[in-house]
């Protein structure tokens, strides 16, 4: 179904992993949509021409997400290539492995300004274009929710930020018509951990179902968020994690 026909879409981190699988579903279901990519044109241009073959518009920024002004820049430049926007879906985000002892406090900052700091500048620059139906999605953690095993502390930390700020800031769009949810999906089959890795067995372990998601299963949860069908959907966390947390 074609849920998202003429919607204008924003998804951060677009150029690899779950990202990439959530610029493609959602084009796949009617959207158009730009991505941001930081280091990777050659994968970005892949995005686009995979969602242009679908039939829909698509465009690629260059854009750190630790630098607020390219977060303004890259949504200026969404809405005046597609005209508008509709979702904006915050998924660019970095690892952090290591004890708080041994924690670099210069990679702890760049942690914090790209999974928590970038989900507010692009909202910030998001929300005067958003209309009625708007949405905002964020890409959490299941670590966010529950911290089973150490060496993961700061990333948790980063991640468990977002519950406020869904929380907080669907409270202030909601009066606008404007959804605001989380996302924190478990184990999920990508470079970053990929289902073949060292920790691949034990995270396995963890969780109900025994396997590591595909980025489709998230993305599959981000376009339900992004349809009419979840209109009363606001301030609140899907858990996908293979019942890791359960």
């Amino acid at each position: 179904m074609a849920d998202l026909m003429g919607k204008r879409a924003l998804v951060t981190g677009g150029s690899r992993g779950i990202g990439a699988a959530i610029a493609l579903v959602l084009a796949e279901k009617g959207a158009d949509v730009a991505i941001t990519y930081n280091k990777s044109p050659e994968r970005a241009d892949g995005i686009v021409s995979s969602i242009e073959k679908l039939g829909r518009r698509a465009l690629a920024v260059q854009a750190d997400s630790a630098d607020p002004d390219a977060a303004k820049r890259a949504v200026t430049e969404t809405v005046e290539k597609l005209g508008g926007l509709d979702i904006l879906v915050n998924s660019a985000a970095i690892g952090l492995a290591g004890p708080i002892a041994d924690l670099d406090l210069t990679q702890f900052q760049a942690l914090m300004d790209i999974n928590v700091r970038a989900p507010v500048a692009f909202s910030k620059a998001a929300i005067p274009h958003f209309s009625k139906g708007g949405r905002i999605i964020s890409i959490g953690s299941a670590l966010g929710d529950r911290v089973p095993f150490p060496g993961v502390t700061a990333y948790a930390m980063s991640k468990s930020a977002l519950h406020s700020f869904t929380r907080g800031l669907s409270r202030e769009l909601g009066p606008q018509g404007i959804t605001v949810n989380l996302i924190s999906p478990g184990s999920t089959d990508t470079e970053a951990n990929p289902a073949d890795g060292a920790t691949a067995d034990f995270q396995r372990s963890l969780s109900s179902i025994g396997r590591f998601a595909d980025p489709r299963e998230i993305a599959g949860v981000v376009a339900f968020l992004a349809s009419p069908g979840a209109n009363m959907i606001t301030g609140t966390t899907v858990t996908v994690d293979g019942g890791a947390n359960a």
